[in-house]
């Protein structure tokens, strides 16, 4: 018999970690799962007031910072996130990572420890971390301009959502999604609420492969002499899922498989205006949840039953009617990854939370 898995413990390479900030100059942030994940990419956002995001990664080190609600360039700061260690994250005193009594919520991905490599298999000369195992890697790279340029990413396997952004420039963040039609690498998506659109200057009308993603002339993905970051994902049993659904406009939804029990959840409607909306199950451990954090707006966390989410054992079910996750005949997009695979590879099943 195959094995189902080979990530018995998905917190060895994603957790979400909930804290409160103390508004000290250096505050270590330790996770609650795989004591042994140092984080290569986090993600951070304020639960409790109005605030951007802060996005940094180890490649372009920690004290680089962009946020997905924003268009703005890299920055850089010694107060926001500082630094990773074993088994998690230092923190500053901004307001959008550690203020004094403020909560916060810290998405965070393992890739290879920061350690990174020149990888050639594109045009263009890229840099790369990747964790083959997770399906993660961390791709910075210098456009070219030029229609048809590709990067490596590192992953040997085809990804199915990636993302670009500009670091040295304004620019939109953009999305590669298998989910959102036919001919995915004809679209893209940003982190506004618009819904999909259709060139070829983004990723060039051309599929993603094992080895490379393919540019197109846009600005936002290969301006000439512009810095850039991607986050690249692939697909892996029993730890992460990508794909997409269609809305039924009932409180019964859609149920969508994963073939695991889910910890993080990101839904976005793609044939119509709608909100990149972020559950979790540390921020609300209990079904049904309608709890959700917006990759794309400052807004704090809110609650609404349209919102309504049930966590299973082998995926998650729709259990809300807003035309953000469930509008009939809606088309929609999923990013998925697990708290345990649905049986690991000792044929041990996971249950329901």
């Amino acid at each position: 018999m195959a094995v189902y898995t080979t990530i018995n413990d998905p917190s060895a390479y994603f957790q979400t970690l909930l804290y409160t900030g103390d508004g000290s100059a250096s505050q270590a942030q330790t996770n609650t799962g795989n004591s042994d994940l140092q984080p290569d990419w986090i993600w951070v956002k304020k639960t409790n007031d109005v605030r951007n995001t802060s996005n940094t990664d180890s490649s372009r080190g920690f004290n680089k910072r962009m946020e997905t609600q924003t268009t703005t360039a890299e920055s850089t700061t010694t107060t926001d996130v500082i630094s990773a260690q074993s088994n998690g994250f230092t923190v500053g005193n901004n307001g959008s990572t550690g203020n004094n009594g403020d909560t916060y919520a810290a998405w965070q991905w393992k890739a290879n420890g920061g350690t990174t490599a020149s990888n050639t298999d594109g045009s263009i000369t890229s840099t790369v971390q990747a964790n083959t195992t997770a399906g993660f890697s961390v791709v910075t790279y210098t456009g070219n301009g030029s229609s048809g340029a590709t990067i490596g990413h590192g992953l040997g396997a085809t990804p199915k959502w990636f993302f670009v952004k500009s670091r040295s420039t304004t620019g939109s963040w953009i999305h590669y999604h298998i989910g959102t039609g036919s001919t995915p690498q004809n679209d893209y998506l940003n982190f506004t609420t618009s819904a999909k659109g259709t060139t070829s200057a983004a990723w060039n009308n051309t599929a993603p492969t094992t080895s490379v993603a393919s540019l197109g002339s846009s600005a936002e993905v290969n301006g000439n002499g512009t810095t850039f970051v991607g986050y690249f994902f692939a697909e892996i049993q029993g730890y992460s899922k990508f794909g997409s659904y269609t809305g039924n406009g009932n409180a019964d939804g859609p149920f969508i498989y994963t073939g695991f029990k889910p910890s993080w959840v990101m839904i976005r409607r793609t044939d119509s205006t709608g909100s990149w909306l972020i559950w979790d199950t540390k921020r609300t451990p209990n079904n049904v949840t309608g709890t959700v954090l917006y990759a794309n707006d400052a807004a704090a966390e809110e609650t609404f039953s349209s919102y309504n989410l049930d966590f299973l054992s082998n995926g998650f079910k729709i259990r809300g009617t807003d035309v953000y996750t469930n509008a009939n005949g809606g088309n929609y997009i999923y990013m998925c990854f697990a708290s345990s695979p649905f049986t690991t590879s000792d044929g041990v099943p996971t249950t329901a939370r």
